[in-house]
């Protein structure tokens, strides 16, 4: 799956998941595509790599 993304020059791109992880650590973007539209870097949640765990709204349904 290539995910579609605006660099900070204006460029587009479609990247694999695990370059979007690199891009978003090196401040290179400055939006992707989401499944529910673009998001922003700096004013939408966004994971920061795996390694930092995500801080966002959780959309997972709690298995109970």
């Amino acid at each position: 799956m290539l995910i579609r993304v605006i660099y900070k020059d204006g460029k587009f791109d479609m990247v694999k998941p695990q370059m979007l992880d690199n891009l978003l650590k090196e401040n290179k973007v400055t939006s992707f595509m989401r499944s529910n539209g673009w998001a922003f870097v700096g004013r939408d949640s966004i994971r920061r790599g795996s390694s930092e765990g995500y801080w966002g709204e959780e959309y997972r349904a709690s298995c109970v």
